[in-house]
């Protein structure tokens, strides 16, 4: 009778637990290259390893795919400072 009231709550939990994880997507861009090549076939998928266009573009020449810009690539450059002129009240 024990092990029927400790197994019931313990089965409750594992169920609760699986029911409740959901599968993550996983990011289609890269953040750290400005050019993705987009590859159709039987798997679609996008490779973020490109430095250039041309060099993308030659990559992509004979297959089913296209060179496209990276919208989430991180600049390895900073934003140049912000300058502001202040009035100076006398």
């Amino acid at each position: 009778m024990r092990i029927l009231a400790l197994a019931i709550p313990l089965a409750i939990a594992l169920i609760a637990t699986l029911t409740a994880a959901a599968p993550a997507s996983a990011q289609t861009y890269a953040p750290g290259y400005p050019i993705c090549m987009q590859v159709w076939g039987p798997i679609n998928y996008y490779d973020c390893s490109f430095t250039s266009l041309p060099q993308c573009s030659l990559s992509a020449s004979g297959r089913p795919a296209q060179c496209v810009i990276n919208p989430y690539f991180a600049s390895a450059e900073p934003p140049g400072p912000i300058y502001r002129r202040h009035r100076h009240y006398y």
